[in-house]
């Protein structure tokens, strides 16, 4: 007994340690994933420019991944809604279980056309490390986020 709540009492000081209120966007992660510190990749953001000129190729693969409310409320068109909570355990799903579930072909690794975004950037950050700890070296985010995306189509 006494050395269970001695494992406890560690897991307790690791999660306060790390997420003590100073911002750190892999507080909310799941800690069994890898994630990089630094993007495989140095062309990790998209702009809204970028991604407005990617809308007429039908190969782009657009994930929201704000929760299942904020995505009703208003998202991007011809965006796919996986909520981050769910991420990692979606794709790691077969093809057809991930068609099944989401309506979409899942992403495969290779591909360069996957765009995560959420509401201000946070969250698709948090999206993009655990695709490319999952091997999704190719993925990027747009850092604008939702927000900036209708401010922009207000404009």
């Amino acid at each position: 007994m006494l050395l269970v709540l001695c494992a406890l009492s560690v897991v307790v000081v690791a999660e306060e340690t790390h997420c003590d209120g100073t911002p750190d966007r892999l507080c909310d992660v799941k800690p069994e994933a890898v994630y990089y510190k630094e993007p495989p990749i140095t062309d990790s953001e998209v702009s809204y420019n970028q991604l407005k000129t990617m809308f007429p190729s039908s190969s782009i693969q657009l994930f929201d991944v704000r929760n299942p409310d904020e995505f009703e409320a208003g998202h991007i068109p011809g965006s796919t809604n996986v909520p981050l909570g769910e991420l990692q355990e979606a794709l790691r799903l077969s093809s057809d279980q991930f068609k099944q579930r989401f309506g979409v072909r899942a992403p495969h690794k290779e591909d360069s056309s996957i765009v995560v975004y959420c509401q201000r950037g946070r969250r698709s950050a948090t999206a993009l490390d655990i695709m490319w700890a999952l091997g999704f070296s190719r993925a990027r985010h747009y850092a604008g986020g939702y927000s900036d995306w209708v401010q922009r189509e207000e404009q």
